[in-house]
């Protein structure tokens, strides 16, 4: 065995890592880059090594970089986590030469599947089921455009070496293909080094349905169940869970089955997962095999009880599998969501800064036999960079049945406090109350689009969520009136004497509250029902947590100007306490008119100008490309949302932009 490996990541993987390491005996070594010299991976290892600037192209993708650390640790063995060189044969190659271990795959395997062309022509020949498509090199615009009609629209485009949503385009017709298959190109260049790109039938309907392989070196291969991983955002998952509430156990033995053949087609071991699509009649194909570990590996983790990176150490330093396929247990329902820095609220643009605050659920098993899990790679204070992926942390949940996990997920959501930036817990904790989810039998890859056309805009109040706000709003106040009341020097003497009637606006409703009790244990009267709350908050508390009527609730604090802001169950609500009669006279207030920023196109979220499409004096039609804006490996195309004439130009390509910046001006 190892006594010394050095992962060549960053993040919560690479803390994942550590900690099984560390559980195995094992040393670790962690890299980082300049903006990374804080991380908590580098904090969290035996030894760290600085290996470059902060962009990924400067540190974490040069493999000599990687190797000269291994050399000058000791490291025996590499971890690659998943992204950056985790799935590069030449990466492979190298360090076979230089004498280091790889935890992972034989190079052959890698480049096999690691190519999505290549990769199908291997799936073909193993007998995998596979997606109509074009799994040559094409040459250009005009032979996207001939392929595409050729196999019939829709058509998804994707980047030959792509991976996590990036270098994809949906085409629904010729024109999107001529418009999106040049950007397509940039992506996979900008994030893999490789502009090939392939294009394939669209399943309509899909579900996204992935195995989980391990295999060792003495040729035994498993497969652990699958993952449902339906709910995605522009082809970047969001929700996994294991298993699915869609797969039969004869469709779960047939995927595992060929899963098994492609994988030892290749002379495959160590983990790796085998993705398909799958239609409504439970009929599926093969859309592409990572070999490396999965972001949401933890669910088959928790249903299976097996560490999959254990495994993954164990397998690279020659052990054999201490399992057969009959030992792969299945045992619950796991579900994992991705915490993210970015604003739902407003078309999911990224969000970067300082975590003010970043106070998680507890971790472990609660009083309900449920089980949270966090796997991340930040703590309080740390920075979110422009240079890597956004995530937070990945929050984990396991119960006895997928209802368990449902709930569990979404207490722990409203357990998450994160202050300084834009953050998704509000969409996630939505997806986790949505009727359709909780159903589960008709989720697709189509989930978010259809039932959020218009955008995020919160969570719809149930009546107990109203209950529970409106109580809470009451607390909060008479616990900082209480306070106010002990402040020395007031004219009055003690401060003002109010009554038991207050008036609670709730996001503009009105609700007429009694409130009684003291500090820990309050008696509320609303629309004639009484709420007894037990709860510890003090003014200056972030989270009120506590109970109604013997419900647990948590519910997320902010001062925002006159109002509070209280958060949970997938929205955010700005509540105040009111006297009667001040109530009433709220009622005649004239309310605040935003400015009309119609006339300016603003950049959405921080990012760099990739081109301007149009000139000072152009007329625009609505929906008319005006700009490109890339933020976090992303190009995101800017349009017109109605006609008009551009006035002034105000940004150019290669500018840095700031969220709102002015990018041009309309006339008026």
């Amino acid at each position: 065995m190892f006594t010394k490996i050095l992962i060549a990541n960053r993040g919560e993987i690479a803390c994942r890592v550590i900690r099984t390491a560390r559980a195995m005996g094992i040393k670790t070594v962690a890299v980082y880059s300049d903006a990374d010299a804080q991380a908590l991976h580098v904090s969290e290892a035996d030894e760290a090594v600085h290996i470059g600037a902060a962009p990924a192209a400067e540190s974490y993708l040069i493999a000599d970089k990687i190797i000269a650390a291994c050399k000058a640790t000791g490291a025996e063995a590499v971890h690659p986590g998943y992204g950056f060189l985790s799935e590069r044969a030449s990466f492979v190659e190298a360090l076979s030469a230089a004498g280091i271990a790889f935890i992972g795959p034989p190079a052959p395997a890698i480049a096999a599947m690691g190519d999505k062309i290549e990769s199908k022509r291997r799936a073909k020949a193993a007998g995998v089921s596979v997606v109509p498509g074009f799994v040559g090199e094409i040459t250009g615009t005009d032979h996207a455009v001939e392929i595409a009609g050729g196999i019939g629209y829709p058509v998804m485009m994707k980047a030959s070496a792509g991976g996590g949503g990036k270098g994809m385009r949906l085409a629904w017709s010729e024109a999107d293909v001529r418009e999106g298959f040049d950007s397509v190109r940039r992506e996979a260049l900008a994030s893999f080094g490789d502009d090939r790109v392939f294009i394939e039938k669209f399943v309509e309907q899909p579900r996204h349905i992935e195995i989980q392989l391990i295999g060792d070196q003495q040729g035994n291969i498993l497969y652990l169940n699958e993952r449902d991983c339906s709910i995605q955002r522009r082809h970047q998952k969001v929700v996994e869970e294991a298993p699915s509430p869609f797969v039969t156990p004869e469709m779960r033995k047939a995927m595992g089955e060929q899963a098994v053949a492609l994988a030892r087609n290749v002379g495959y071991f160590s983990a790796g997962t085998v993705e398909f699509i799958a239609g409504a009649d439970r009929s599926f194909y093969f859309l592409e095999m990572n070999t490396r570990l999965q972001v949401e590996h933890p669910v088959t983790e928790c249903i299976t009880g097996l560490d999959l990176v254990e495994l993954m150490i164990r397998v690279a330093a020659g052990e054999p599998l201490p399992l057969t396929q009959a030992d792969v247990q299945l045992n619950g329902h796991a579900i994992e969501t991705r915490v993210y820095a970015e604003d739902p609220y407003r078309g999911f643009l990224p969000s970067i800064g300082r975590l003010s605050r970043c106070q998680p659920p507890e971790a472990g098993p609660d009083e309900e036999g449920r089980l949270i899990r966090i796997d991340t790679g930040v703590v309080e204070g740390a920075e979110i960079s422009m240079f890597y992926d956004p995530m937070i942390a990945k929050l984990i949940t396991w119960g006895p049945t997928r209802a368990d996990a449902i709930a569990a997920q979404a207490d722990a959501l409203d357990s998450y406090l994160i202050k300084g930036i834009n953050h998704n817990i509000d969409f996630l904790a939505a997806i986790m109350q949505h009727d359709r989810f909780k159903a589960g039998s008709n989720v697709t890859t189509g989930f978010i689009a259809e039932e959020y056309p218009d955008g995020f805009h919160g969570a719809p109040v149930a009546p107990e969520t109203r209950d529970a706000l409106v109580a809470a709003a009451a607390i909060i106040h008479a616990e900082t009136v209480a306070r106010e009341q002990l402040i020395d020097g007031q004219l009055s003497g003690g401060g003002a004497i109010y009554g038991i009637n207050w008036v609670v606006d709730l996001d503009g409703e009105q609700v007429q509250v009694e409130v009684t009790g003291e500090a820990g244990s309050h008696e509320i009267f609303i629309d004639g029902r009484d709420l007894i709350v037990q709860s510890g908050w003090r003014v200056g508390d972030s989270l009120f947590t506590g109970t109604i009527n013997g419900n647990a609730i948590a519910i997320s604090v902010a001062r925002k100007g006159s109002f509070t802001l209280l958060t949970t169950r997938g929205a955010a609500h700005k509540a105040r306490v009111l006297t009667p009669r001040a109530a009433e006279l709220a009622r005649h207030m004239i309310a605040k008119v935003p400015p009309d920023m119609s006339k300016y196109l603003l950049c959405p979220m921080p990012g760099l100008v990739v081109s301007i499409a149009v000139a000072e004096g152009d007329k625009v039609e609505a929906g008319q490309q005006l700009a490109t804006v890339e933020a976090m490996k992303m190009e995101n195309i800017l349009r017109a949302e109605k006609a008009g004439v551009v006035a002034k130009l105000l940004a150019k390509a290669g500018d840095s932009l700031a969220v709102d910046a002015v990018i041009m001006e309309f006339e008026g």
